[in-house]
């Protein structure tokens, strides 16, 4: 949990997952949405990995990325489950009344 927080502090991993909920881009399309060094987005794209948030495929000379939803899926609800948000709270909430 505590990488995908990590890799979602930055706003530039941000918009990077912002820009691929339309589908699959290559690194070097992705690169042109920003105004940073290609090492620098290659560093932006190894910690979105890490994190498990977004795929890399290589095809032919290019990386495509993709989103990985259902890992922030499963981050996002584990950390809910954590602050006891959705059902667990709501039956805590019916003992006490």
């Amino acid at each position: 949990m505590d990488k995908v927080f990590d890799a979602l502090a930055h706003p530039t991993r941000r918009r990077i997952l912002e820009l691929l909920k339309a589908g699959g881009m290559t690194a070097g399309d992705l690169a042109e949405a920003f105004a940073v060094s290609k090492p620098t987005m290659s560093g932006h794209f190894a910690r979105l990995r890490d994190a498990g948030l977004i795929q890399g495929e290589t095809r032919g000379t290019s990386m495509v990325y993709t989103l990985n939803l259902s890992a922030l899926e499963e981050v996002m609800m584990a950390f809910m489950g954590r602050l006891r948000v959705g059902g667990d709270a709501d039956d805590d909430r019916e003992e006490h009344a």
